[in-house]
């Protein structure tokens, strides 16, 4: 998951406790809880970064004290927020993940997870080449050499569903996977890959740029509703992005892209609405405390974060406070009732694969749950 490029700026005064951060504040406490739990991404990623800025705009405001509790991996992330241990939790694209059931909750510990999202930041994400390949469109890619992770469904993901846009899939590639994130990326560089996936910032693709090989980004029409069609139902929680941020792109290179949430603002389906609308209007009356604690928190404006797609549907507590403030359309409510359709039939399909399954092993189950789940899926399509 990408990293902060940028720290905190003079806003942010924290001290590590641990594997924690404790933020106090002494305005008095208005509509928000005198303490707080959130999970997040580990220290050093542009997750907790972001979320320990607005822990401390939220101290500062309201004297209310907030306990980030960080980890490396999904399961870590998710686990204090479904036990309940934390209130909010800011995630990645694990929030897909655990809603579907797939991956790392498609086991029968876990399945489909009912959550929520409050608000999300944008971040861009896009297909980028190495410029003397001569890949020029998403559908020059067939046949080409593309850099995978391997053990990575987060970012394979993303790069199957740029694939399924061009009506491609990993069959009409040369899928390579490598060992590692930093491996992948800097494959093309080496020579060894044309063609890979990320975010547009990490060291990796400022390499490339600056590499004899250069750089190029793949444009994806905005305007192909039936490439957007395909897109979607690999990974609905993507939207069209102009990005004019990052290795060979600037206000007058920009590029359409796509853009993702991370981080991700969860909370459970049953969180109370009145604290999850507290919630929102206070990361949004504290916005000026935190916009420029890092390069992209500016990102954090309703207006954008507050919007669909993302990856799961928005809570009750939040789209009241986005009806209230005028950003929230019949557009993004329609939206919303598709995405929650999906949860649940999702929701439904699992306790009856669970019953398929009884007393089978551990791969039959797994074929069990994709066939139910399938079944799912179309019949809300």
């Amino acid at each position: 998951m990408p990293y902060a490029n940028t720290f905190l700026t003079k806003t942010l005064f924290a001290t590590a406790l641990g594997a924690s951060l404790l933020f106090a504040g002494s305005a008095a406490a208005q509509e928000l809880p005198d303490t707080m739990t959130w999970s997040s991404y580990d220290v050093g990623s542009a997750g907790y970064a972001e979320a320990s800025a607005i822990a401390d705009a939220f101290g500062r405001e309201y004297g209310t004290r907030i306990r980030i509790q960080p980890s490396g991996s999904a399961i870590g992330r998710l686990q204090p927020l479904l036990s309940g241990r934390a209130d909010f939790a800011f995630l990645a694209t694990e929030t897909f993940f655990a809603a579907e059931g797939i991956h790392d909750f498609s086991t029968r510990r876990w399945g489909p997870q009912d959550l929520r999202a409050v608000a999300g930041r944008p971040s861009s994400f896009g297909i980028f080449t190495a410029a003397d390949a001569n890949i020029e469109t998403l559908e020059d890619l067939k046949g080409t050499r593309f850099a995978y992770v391997a053990g990575n469904p987060s970012i394979n993901v993303k790069c199957d569903a740029f694939l399924a846009f061009a009506g491609l899939s990993r069959d009409d590639v040369e899928a390579i996977m490598f060992p590692t994130y930093a491996n992948t990326m800097s494959s093309l560089a080496r020579g060894e890959a044309d063609a890979s996936c990320t975010t547009t910032t990490p060291s990796h693709v400022y390499e490339l740029a600056e590499s004899p090989r250069g750089i190029r980004w793949l444009e994806v029409p905005k305007d192909d509703e039936e490439g957007w069609k395909r897109l979607r139902e690999v990974a609905p929680f993507f939207q069209p992005y102009t990005e004019t941020v990052g290795a060979g792109i600037s206000e007058e290179n920009p590029v359409d892209i796509l853009a993702y949430r991370y981080p991700v603002l969860t909370v459970r389906a049953d969180m109370d609405e009145e604290a999850v609308y507290n919630y929102i209007k206070a990361l949004d009356e504290t916005y000026d405390m935190y916009k420029d604690a890092t390069a992209v928190m500016h990102r954090w404006d309703l207006n954008e974060a507050g919007t669909p797609a993302i990856d799961v549907p928005f809570h009750a507590g939040a789209i009241r406070y986005l009806e209230e403030k005028g950003i929230w359309t019949e557009e993004h409510q329609d939206w919303n009732d598709q995405r929650t359709a999906r949860l649940n039939a999702l929701l439904d399909a699992w306790p009856e694969a669970l019953d398929a399954a009884e007393g089978k092993s551990d791969e039959e189950f797994a074929e069990i749950w994709e066939k139910h789940r399938t079944q799912a899926l179309e019949s809300v399509n």
